[in-house]
C-alpha cells in the first residue's frame, strides 16, 4: 500500500506541474519547491528545533499561540514552519510571529523525507490539524523524533475510519500524541485503537483573544461609520454575496463593511456595479457618504469586527467556512452558510445561540431579524464563550513539555 501511496504522490506532483502554466497557485507551488535541496534550512547540532507543519495560513494561525508559548518558555529554541500551500507562504509574514525559518514542504516521497529530516534534525514535530503525510511520518518515527498532532479534528467519514483506510490508520499510529479539539475526535481515534489523546480545544480562541486586546483604532472605518455600528460581511464568496447584496439593498440606512475573499480589481469592480453606486473602496475612501465600505485591502478585516453589530462569515456554501471566532471575540453574533460540518465551533455557536446557519436569502432575513431582538444577551454569551474556551495552547505546551521533551 505504501508503494501505491507514493505513486499517487508522484502522479499528483506531475499533475500540478502540468497545470502550472495555466494556474497561478500551481505555478507558485512548483516554483517554491524548485531546487529545494540546496535551500534546506540548517541548524546547529546542539539547537532545539521545533518543526511545525501547516497546510496553509489558517493552520498557521492555529499554531501561532503554541509557537509563542514555546519561544517564551525556551527562548533559545528555533521554530521551523513548513507550508504545503502557497497561500501560507505568501501571507504568514503578515501575522506577528517568532518563526526562525519558513520552507515549502517537499513532496512526500521516501527520499525527500529522508533528506529533509536528516538535514533539519528537528527535536520534535507538530502537525497542525489535518496534515498527515505518510512518508514523512514514517521517517520521523524511524529516526525516533517525537511527533504530535495539534488542533486536530476527526470525523467518522474520514478515510482513517473507512474499511479501506488501513494504511492511513497505520500512519496515524506512528504519531506520539494527539491534542484534539473535541470529544468526538477522541472517540473516533479510540475506535481505531489510538488512546494517546488529550482534548484541549481550539487554539484560535487564544489567538483571537490576544489580538482583540491589541486592536488599533482604524481612522478610515471610524470616519465611514461616524459613530454607528456596522454589519460586517467577511471573507465572502460569490455564493454568499448572492444573498448578502439583496439584504444590503433592502436596508439602505444600515452601514455595511464588506470584505470579499478575493480582492482583485475585476472582482471589486463587479461588486461596485452590483451595489448600484452605494459602495466605495477602502483604498479610495474620502469621507463621501456611502452605505457600503468595501475592504479591497489585506489586514483590516479583524479591525472591522470590533466595530460590528452583526457579522456574516463567508465560505459556508462551499464547505470552506472562514474564521467565525474573529467577530465573536467582540461579542458579535455570527451568521454563516449551510456547509459547516468540518468546523465544530460552528455547531457550538448554533447550540449556544450566538450564531446561526442560513441556506437562502429568506433564511438570512429571518436570522438577522431574530438576532436583532437579542443583541444584548448574545453579546454577553459570545464573550463568555471565548473566555471559557481559551487556554488550549497552554494546555498543549504544558503537556507536551512534560511528556515529550526534557530541557
Amino acid at each position: 500500500m505504501r508503494i501505491l501511496y507514493s505513486l499517487a504522490v508522484y502522479i499528483y506532483g506531475i499533475a500540478i506541474r502540468l497545470v502550472s502554466p495555466f494556474n497561478e497557485k500551481a505555478a507558485k507551488w512548483v516554483a517554491g519547491r524548485r531546487n529545494w535541496k540546496s535551500k534546506i534550512p540548517t541548524f546547529e547540532t546542539n539547537e532545539t528545533v521545533f518543526w511545525f507543519h501547516c497546510a496553509s495560513l489558517g493552520e498557521f494561525d492555529m499554531a501561532l499561540p503554541i509557537m509563542d508559548l514555546l519561544k517564551n518558555k525556551m527562548p533559545d529554541s528555533k521554530l521551523l514552519v513548513t507550508f504545503f500551500s502557497p497561500s501560507g507562504m505568501d501571507h504568514y509574514h503578515k501575522r506577528p510571529n517568532k518563526v526562525d525559518e519558513v520552507f515549502y514542504l517537499p513532496e512526500d516521497t521516501r527520499e525527500n523525507a529522508r533528506k529533509f529530516i536528516s538535514s533539519v534534525k528537528p527535536s520534535a514535530v507538530f502537525l497542525v490539524k489535518y496534515e498527515f503525510w505518510s512518508n514523512f511520518i514514517f521517517e520521523l518515527n524511524h529516526q525516533n523524533i517525537p511527533i504530535v498532532s495539534v488542533c486536530s479534528v476527526f470525523r467518522k467519514e474520514q478515510r482513517f475510519f473507512r474499511w479501506y483506510g488501513g494504511f492511513f490508520r497505520k500512519t496515524l499510529r506512528k504519531i506520539n500524541h494527539f491534542y484534539v479539539q473535541d470529544d468526538e475526535s477522541k472517540h473516533q481515534l479510540g475506535t481505531i485503537g489510538i488512546n494517546s489523546i488529550l482534548v484541549v480545544g481550539d487554539t484560535r480562541y487564544d489567538k483571537v483573544l490576544e489580538k482583540s486586546r491589541n486592536i488599533v483604532p482604524n481612522s478610515t472605518i471610524e470616519s465611514f461609520l461616524k459613530g454607528e455600528k456596522a454589519w460586517v460581511f467577511g471573507s465572502t464568496w460569490e455564493e454568499d454575496e448572492s444573498i448578502l447584496i439583496p439584504l444590503i439593498l433592502e436596508n439602505p440606512n444600515q452601514k455595511i463593511i464588506l470584505a470579499p475573499h478575493t480582492i482583485g480589481e475585476q472582482k471589486i469592480n463587479l461588486l461596485l456595479k452590483k451595489l448600484n453606486g452605494k459602495a466605495v473602496k477602502y483604498s479610495e475612501y474620502n469621507e463621501e457618504q456611502k452605505q457600503v465600505l468595501i475592504l479591497n485591502t489585506i489586514g483590516h478585516l479583524s479591525d472591522a469586527y470590533s466595530y460590528a453589530e452583526l457579522a456574516y462569515i463567508g465560505g459556508g456554501f462551499s464547505g470552506k467556512l472562514h474564521n467565525i471566532l474573529e467577530p465573536s471575540v467582540f461579542g458579535v453574533p455570527v451568521i454563516f452558510g449551510p456547509k459547516f460540518t468540518k468546523f465544530p465551533e460552528a455547531q457550538s455557536f448554533i447550540d449556544l445561540g450566538i450564531g446561526c446557519s442560513v441556506g437562502s436569502y429568506m433564511d438570512l432575513k429571518q436570522s438577522v431579524a431574530s438576532l436583532k431582538q437579542n443583541f444584548s444577551a448574545i453579546h454577553q454569551h459570545a464573550l463568555e464563550n471565548v473566555q471559557s474556551n481559551s487556554g488550549a495552547a497552554q494546555r498543549i505546551c504544558d503537556h507536551f513539555l512534560t511528556s515529550h521533551f526534557t530541557e
